[in-house]
């Protein structure tokens, strides 16, 4: 936006995209080689091979893939649904009790995600609060982890919307309700969706706090790629790897489309 000349702007082109592939493109394209390869002794990989994927699709691997899935899906609509009420809630509270009440939101996601395991690890393992090696404790973690972004999103979509249109629908005779449901959360769709969307990845992309809370029936991917890298077997940590970021990606594609899809309206 800053460079208006052509030539700048080839040079400023020339400069940018080599050093994008080097920094992103090449330890993406190395993942994907490595989870083909039967063997990596030189400079490229030998001996490709697809095993590494049909083993991932048959073994304890897709129970990891859908446990993330699951596990993402259901924290990150437990999310929105907590962030987005959060912040309709305080988007009429007076400005200081309001950066107060956004600090608490933000705390989790202000510390070390393995902090936030450790605390819940210890707050959970006694009685009557026993959930140390349930699932309900994983979701848990993930929860506190992206609550904050999913609100941040939903605050940021608030202060964009037009306060014309739920008073013109008030001066109508619009009930509260009436106009939360037809009035605020069409015009929100869009934000609720990148809400969403930047929830899922980031769920799905957890390790720090699912590490220390985990139990064996429930183990996520990227725990398993922890696990399977930790033992030495690099390929098949690839390959679950590319598994991983695909699967995201899809997920990421479609809540984009489906945004594009609101907005337009």
């Amino acid at each position: 936006m800053l460079v208006w000349s052509k030539a700048e702007r080839g040079a400023l082109w020339a400069a940018v995209v080599p050093l994008f592939l080097l920094v992103y493109g090449l330890p993406i394209g190395v993942i994907v080689l490595a989870s083909f390869s039967g063997q990596w002794n030189d400079i490229l990989p030998s001996h490709l091979t697809t095993q590494h994927y049909a083993d991932a699709f048959r073994t304890a691997s897709f129970a990891s893939l859908k446990a993330s899935i699951l596990t993402g899906i259901i924290a990150s609509l437990a999310a929105l649904v907590c962030g987005t009420w959060a912040a309709l809630a305080l988007r009429r509270f007076k400005p200081l009790p309001k950066r107060v009440l956004d600090l608490f939101f933000f705390v989790p996601s202000a510390v070390p995600s393995v902090s936030i395991g450790l605390g819940l690890l210890v707050a959970f393992s006694q009685p009557p609060f026993l959930l140390n090696g349930t699932r309900l404790i994983v979701l848990i973690a993930h929860f506190m982890l992206i609550s904050a972004f999913t609100y941040g999103t939903v605050t940021a979509g608030l202060a964009r919307l037009p306060i014309d249109c739920e008073q013109v629908a008030e001066s109508l005779g619009a009930r509260p309700f009436y106009r939360l449901r037809r009035v605020t959360l069409p015009l929100l769709t869009p934000y609720l969706i990148a809400a969403f969307s930047l929830s899922f990845a980031l769920s799905m992309g957890e390790l720090g706090a699912t590490v220390m809370v985990y139990p064996p029936g429930w183990v996520t991917l990227p725990v398993r790629i922890f696990s399977l890298s930790d033992r030495g077997a690099i390929f098949d940590a690839a390959t679950l790897t590319t598994i991983l970021g695909a699967a995201t990606l899809i997920v990421l594609i479609t809540l984009t489309c489906l945004s594009s899809r609101a907005m337009s309206r």
